[in-house]
């Protein structure tokens, strides 16, 4: 069985407005966490599935008006669509998931069966030109450009219906854009500063042990989903979930004995209050991108229900 894991390297664990299970006994930390809490709280999944459910809509509506064919293409649920994360204590999830190969396959089919591909395909050239054009402004429609913390410059094109789409739920896309890539991208580096912190570091090793005595002998998260990995593309399909399935329950079972999660949320939290009090404008993003995705929801909520 193909093997398609959720990524689980660059970036490595989850940003959190609630520190639950810290015990930070420096001054330091504690005013870090402080200054968290002050911070725009992240969207939830469940919010970025709305907004993304609510765009697929307008963009429909939009190229139908138009005349052309546009599916809304949702095939999986928002369960199957949670992000995964190097930090993966929910063990129910784990016995029901593993590290989610099988919902891994399961989206690279629905990306190869998107019917809006299809469609594409079956188009002439001067169809599919008018269809592009018509999608995303085509290969000379408009574009916005943001400089993204620690990755350099990135662009995207805003014409055609998407564009469209995405103005009704965030306004200017060149503010949106902007602040948008800064915010993900200083975030990026808070958790990539994670990753060499002491008392992370400390916490993955005491993680290490635990799993050292499960029987499941790896260092950290990561290396013990590589080795599933491979060890799984010699095996049946089925024996090769229940070997998955097995360490990522161990896995979950002692991130939450040695708290990894909350050791990881307050050691971002506090490299993330860094970033902000030495970069100013990262902040100013923050706060941008805070007020557009807040107005976003309330408009996409009147436009789609939640995903099951």
């Amino acid at each position: 069985m193909k093997r398609a894991y959720v990524a689980a390297c660059a970036v490595a664990v989850v940003v959190s407005t609630a520190l639950t299970g810290c015990t930070p006994d420096t001054d330091d930390t504690a005013a870090a966490a402080t200054r968290q809490r002050e911070a725009p709280r992240s969207l939830t999944h469940a919010q970025e599935v709305r907004l993304k459910d609510a765009e697929q809509l307008l963009v429909k509506r939009c190229m139908t008006r138009q005349g052309f064919t546009y599916h809304e293409h949702r095939p999986m649920t928002l369960e199957e669509l949670r992000p995964v994360g190097y930090v993966q204590d929910d063990i129910a999830w784990a016995r029901e998931h593993g590290y989610g190969s099988r919902i891994a396959d399961k989206g690279n089919r629905a990306r190869r069966d998107n019917p809006n591909i299809a469609h594409r395909a079956s188009l002439s050239d001067k169809e599919g030109r008018a269809y592009d054009t018509a999608l995303n402004g085509g290969a000379s429609g408009p574009t916005v450009s943001a400089e993204v913390p620690g990755s350099g410059r990135i662009s995207k094109r805003v014409g055609g219906c998407v564009g469209e789409a995405e103005q009704q739920l965030y306004g200017d896309l060149e503010t949106w854009f902007g602040a948008d890539k800064t915010a993900s991208g200083v975030r990026a580096l808070a958790e990539a500063e994670v990753m060499d912190d002491p008392r992370f570091t400390a916490a993955v090793e005491r993680w290490a042990r635990c799993m050292k005595r499960s029987g499941h002998p790896y260092t950290d998260p990561g290396l013990a989903r590589e080795a599933v990995q491979r060890r799984s593309g010699r095996l049946p399909d089925a024996e090769a979930f229940e070997v998955e399935r097995t360490t990522a329950v161990a896995d979950a079972t002692c991130a939450r004995q040695v708290s990894l999660r909350s050791v990881a949320e307050e050691r971002q939290a506090h490299h993330l209050a860094g970033l902000l009090d030495e970069h100013g404008e990262y902040g100013d993003a923050l706060d941008t991108i805070a007020r557009i995705q807040r107005d976003a929801l309330d408009r996409a909520e009147r436009i789609v229900g939640p995903r099951t």
